[in-house]
Parts: structure tokens; sequence; C-alpha cells
């Protein structure tokens, strides 16, 4: 992907891929598995150099996160 407004802090490189993972919070969100939190990530496509992002995440996302495993 390449985009005019990002610019590697490490090489100056213009081009990223984005992508996303979840993660379990506390202590009863790991019991369950619910992975209430949302992180974006964004890797340069030159060295690799990764920032992640919180993304806040619906509660009927949750829900579904639960019930689907």
């Amino acid at each position: 992907m390449h985009s005019d407004k990002y610019e590697c802090p490490k090489c100056q490189n213009r081009e990223y891929r984005k992508d996303e993972f979840r993660a379990t919070g506390g202590f009863w969100t790991k019991i369950f598995d619910i992975q209430n939190k949302k992180f974006t990530t964004v890797t340069c496509t030159r060295c690799s150099y990764t920032e992640i992002y919180k993304v806040s995440s619906s509660k009927l996302e949750n829900v579904f996160d639960f019930f689907t495993g």
C-alpha cells in the first residue's frame, strides 16, 4: 500500500502493510477467551518497522467473539 501521508520514521519509506489483531485483557476475559482489545498495525514494507494502534471495539463484537471462540 502507498500513501502520501505515511512515512516510516526509521527509513522514510512510503509503502506499508496494514493489519489487525485482537487480544484478551484482564483475568475474566482470559478465562472466558474474550478478546476485548483490538489493535491495528502499520508495517513498513522496506525495513519491517511496525507501529501498533489501539482501536476501540464494540460490545457486540465482544459477544460475537465469546460465542464463536
